[in-house]
C-alpha cells in the first residue's frame, strides 16, 4: 500500500499555487495550517521543514530552511523574510528580517524590517527595531533594542553576547531597554554597539551611540548618549548570599516600569502610524494583528514577572535596612494598582494635541501608506520626527508619572 502523509493534500495544493517546495516528501504541514495564508509568489521551502499553527502567515518571497530545516509555529512572516534554519514560535518577522542556522526564537518576539541574526541566536520576548543586527552564539531574551538609520548604519550585538535575564532567585523581572521607543521609531538615532564576548545583567538602560568594549559585563545603566564604555570586572570576594534580598529593588522597579511604558508607546505607534502601512501589504492585516498580539503578550509577561516578585518581596528577610523594607512593602501593597495603571487606556486629552500635531505633519509628509514604511520614516524632516518623539515620550511620561503617584512614598523615576 502506498503511504501518503497527512499533509500530502496541503503540500499538493501549495505546489499547484506556485510555492517552490524542493523535496515535498520531507515537508510536514499541520492540519490546522491555512494554506490561503501562504503566498504563491516566490516562496521557497527547502527540505526537512515543518509548518504548524493556525495563525501562521508566510508572505511573498520568503525562504525557509536553506542552511538547515526550519520549524515555524504560529509565526507571521512579512515579505522576503529568510529563516535559514532553526525553531521559530509565536513571533513576527517583518519585511526582509532574517535569521541564520540554529536560531531558537520563542514566543513574544518582534523583528522589524531587516533585523537579523547570524547562526545560533536565541531570542524570547525580544523586540528588535529595523536594521538591528545580531552576531553568532547570542542569547538576547527580554530586551528591546533600537538605534541606527539604515542597513549600513545599524545597532549591532557582537558574537557570544548574553543578556543575563534570570536571577539566582528565579526572577525574570529583567527587561533591558537598549535605546527607547520615542526616538528609536524615527530611525534617526546613532547606533548602539555591544562588543562581543560580553553581556549585561538586566534590567539595564543603554543610550544611543554608546559603544561597549568587547568582554565587558554591564551591571549599571548608561542612559547617556555617545559613550565609550569599559565596565571593569568585580574583584574576587565571597559574602553571604541572602535569598530574595533585592538590595537594588528601587532601580529594578524603575527600569521595569519604564520598559512597560515604552511598550505602551510602541502600541500607540502601531495603532496610529504603522497600521496604515500594513493595510497596503499582502497579509498585512494578519501581520498587524500578530505584532499587536506580541506587544500585548510582552506587557502581560512583564506584569506577570513583577507580580511573582512582589509575592517574594512580601516575605520577611533578615537584616534588611528600614528603607529597603519600606520599598519592598510598598511594592507588594501596590502591585495590583500598578497593574491597573498599566492596563488602563490613557485619557484622550493626555497627549491628544501632540498626537494630532504629529499625525497632521506626518500625513503632509507622505505618511499615507503609499510609499514603503521604512522609506517614509527615513524621509521625515527633523521637525516632524521631533513632533512624533514628543508625542510618544508623552505616553511614556504619563504612565511613569501615574505609577510614581501610586507609589508616591518611593520617589520613583528620579533619573528619567
Amino acid at each position: 500500500m502506498h503511504f501518503q502523509p497527512k499533509s500530502y493534500e496541503k503540500i499538493r495544493q501549495l505546489i499547484d499555487k506556485g510555492v517552490d517546495i524542493r523535496n515535498p516528501a520531507t515537508l510536514d504541514i499541520g492540519d490546522e495550517v491555512n494554506i490561503d495564508r501562504i503566498s504563491k509568489e516566490g516562496v521557497t521551502i527547502y527540505p526537512g521543514c515543518r509548518i504548524y499553527g493556525s495563525k501562521t502567515v508566510i508572505s511573498s518571497g520568503c525562504k525557509l530552511g536553506y542552511e538547515a530545516p526550519v520549524t515555524i509555529e504560529d509565526c507571521q512572516l512579512g515579505s522576503k523574510v529568510v529563516l535559514k534554519g532553526g525553531f521559530f514560535s509565536k513571533s513576527v518577522f517583518l519585511e526582509k528580517a532574517n535569521m541564520g542556522m540554529g536560531a531558537h526564537v520563542r514566543e513574544g518576539c518582534l523583528l522589524e524590517e531587516e533585523a537579523c541574526g547570524a547562526h545560533c541566536v536565541g531570542l524570547k520576548q525580544t523586540i528588535l527595531f529595523p536594521f538591528v543586527t545580531l552576531g553568532s552564539l547570542i542569547n538576547l531574551c527580554d530586551c528591546l533594542m533600537a538605534g541606527g538609520t539604515s542597513r549600513s548604519n545599524h545597532s549591532e550585538v557582537g558574537s557570544s553576547y548574553i543578556h543575563f535575564n534570570f536571577t539566582p532567585d528565579a526572577d525574570k523581572t529583567t527587561p533591558s531597554l537598549l535605546g527607547d521607543v520615542p526616538r528609536g521609531v524615527m530611525l534617526n538615532q546613532s547606533p548602539i554597539f555591544l562588543g562581543g564576548q560580553g553581556g549585561m545583567i538586566g534590567p539595564l538602560r543603554i543610550g544611543y551611540g554608546n559603544v561597549v568594549a568587547a568582554g565587558s559585563i554591564l551591571r549599571h545603566d548608561y542612559p547617556q548618549n555617545n559613550q565609550l564604555i569599559f565596565d571593569t570586572p568585580r574583584s574576587n570576594g565571597v559574602r553571604n548570599f541572602v535569598p530574595a534580598a533585592y538590595p537594588h529593588l528601587q532601580h529594578l522597579l524603575e527600569n521595569n516600569f519604564l520598559y512597560l511604558a515604552n511598550l505602551l508607546a510602541l502600541e500607540a505607534w502601531y495603532k496610529n502610524v504603522r497600521k496604515t502601512f500594513f493595510e497596503t501589504q499582502e497579509f498585512g492585516t494578519f501581520l498587524y494583528t500578530g505584532a499587536m498580539d506580541v506587544l500585548s503578550l510582552a506587557r502581560n509577561e512583564r506584569l506577570k514577572r513583577l507580580r511573582i516578585m512582589a509575592q517574594k518581596a512580601a516575605l520577611p528577610s533578615p537584616n534588611l535596612n528600614p528603607e529597603l523594607s519600606t520599598v519592598r512593602q510598598a511594592f507588594h501593597e501596590h502591585i495590583e494598582k500598578i497593574e491597573i495603571v498599566l492596563s488602563e487606556t490613557m485619557p484622550a486629552d493626555a497627549t491628544e494635541q501632540d498626537r494630532e500635531s504629529f499625525l497632521s505633519s506626518f500625513a503632509q509628509s507622505g505618511g499615507n501608506g503609499r510609499k514603503p514604511y521604512i522609506e517614509t520614516i527615513q524621509n521625515l524632516s527633523p521637525d516632524v520626527s521631533a513632533k512624533g518623539g514628543k508625542w510618544l515620550q508623552g505616553i511614556v511620561d504619563y504612565y511613569c508619572q501615574r505609577i510614581a503617584t501610586v507609589i508616591s512614598s518611593l520617589s520613583l523615576f528620579r533619573t528619567i
